[in-house]
């Protein structure tokens, strides 16, 4: 190998060497041409010249017609440059140049601001094509929601019979909710309201896992690949780096289950922390954000979670369910029910949930009785349409 080294360099130094004494020949023939090139150019241009001089001193011109030429080539100057003078006297000092005028522009008129009342919001609807509507936090009341449905044709009927739902996200609950003598208008004004929240955080799970099958399946990922899964890791909680673990906890939350447990753990959107802290689920918290609850004991301190707004509560419930080991029995079943390729449907997942409150099995049963009487496994199959008509609001 070394005596391979050495011949290698000794032929690539022979070669370089080599090319520079060729390049200086052809250097040295270049400049030896160039005197001779110069003589050439030069004895060619010398004998035209004297051709040409010789030719113009041997030529003869007749005296009256070189008078002729003379004379028209004099007139032609003179009267150019009359006609030259002229124009510079007439279009130079006579001439005055027009001012410009400036067309007047109108300022636009700028509204003065309407101080804003105490009485509740006028909305204007403009309807546009979008995704997605999300409504902010202008304390609207129920009316002012009831209004709204309706310009956009959210019926629940529809809902059940079409299989989809609007995404139309509210911030939070009206503050009224309960002041309606209607239970039927008051429950379906709050399914109207998390529905969506519920279906879109579904739909991105269902995403999420989807992706996971089709990397898992890969023999090599790309490092992005390599960081989704990291993270997905991490947000469900997954140590070891078990795919298959990460596949049972990343699953949708059945609509009738998250919508039944809604209505029982926030009063249909009108207890306090629905309303203060948009605290759906009734989630507890020893060390973040919470409403104390008002009934609790003395020796206790959690707090109820709270949540800037209620799309929040939604995915924070569904990854409490999906992560915390007393729903072990729940994920279990559920991907039960997937290796069997059965339906995941509420009914078959509610009696796994009993560690959720402290009544165990009665609020199981309770759970059942709120799918049933409402008929929330209608909206099981539901998914987001592709574009809504937009609302935008001023107050």
């Amino acid at each position: 190998m070394e005596n391979f080294k050495l011949d290698t360099n000794r032929k690539i130094s022979r070669g370089f060497k080599d090319l520079w004494i060729q390049l200086g020949r052809i250097g040295l023939n270049f400049l030896n041409i160039i005197p001779k090139l110069g003589i050439v150019i030069y004895d060619f241009f010398g004998k035209l010249f004297t051709d040409v001089f010789h030719g113009i001193y041997n030529q003869q011109f007749e005296p009256k017609k070189a008078k002729k030429v003379i004379f028209a080539m004099a007139s032609v100057v003179i009267v150019t440059t009359v006609a030259f003078s002229a124009v510079n006297y007439f279009t130079g000092s006579n001439m005055v140049k027009k001012p410009e005028i400036k067309k007047e522009v109108k300022k636009p008129e700028i509204k003065k601001e309407v101080k804003k009342s105490k009485e509740k919001p006028l909305l204007e609807v403009k309807r546009k094509s979008v995704d997605e509507v999300i409504l902010p936090n202008l304390n609207l009341k129920t009316e002012t929601v009831l209004n709204l449905f309706k310009d956009v044709e959210y019926d629940l009927g529809t809902v059940r019979s079409k299989k989809l739902v609007k995404p139309i996200y509210f911030t939070q609950f009206p503050r009224d909710l309960d002041a309606l003598e209607s239970t039927k208008l008051k429950k379906e004004t709050f399914i109207k309201i998390v529905l969506p929240l519920i279906v879109a955080e579904n739909e991105r799970i269902i995403a999420d896992r989807e992706k996971l099958i089709n990397l898992s399946k890969k023999k090599f990922t790309t490092d992005l690949e390599k960081q989704w899964i990291r993270q997905k890791l991490l947000e469900y909680k997954v140590k070891k780096g078990d795919l298959d673990e990460l596949l049972t906890r990343m699953d949708i939350i059945p609509t009738s289950i998250a919508l039944a447990q809604a209505a029982k753990e926030s009063g249909w959107g009108t207890s306090r922390f629905a309303l203060e802290g948009n605290a759906i689920f009734g989630q507890w918290t020893w060390s973040g954000q919470g409403i104390a609850p008002l009934d609790r004991e003395s020796n206790k301190n959690h707090k109820i979670l709270k949540f800037p707004i209620l799309r929040a509560s939604v995915k924070a419930y569904q990854n409490n369910l999906n992560t915390h080991k007393s729903y072990s029995k729940f994920r279990q079943k559920r991907s039960f029910l997937r290796e069997k390729n059965k339906k995941v449907a509420g009914l078959e997942l509610t009696e796994t949930l009993n560690n959720y409150a402290q009544t165990g099995t009665e609020y199981t049963k309770k759970l059942n009785q709120i799918i049933k009487q409402n008929r929330l496994t209608d909206f099981e199959p539901v998914r987001l349409v592709n574009s809504v008509k937009k609302i935008e609001l001023s107050s």
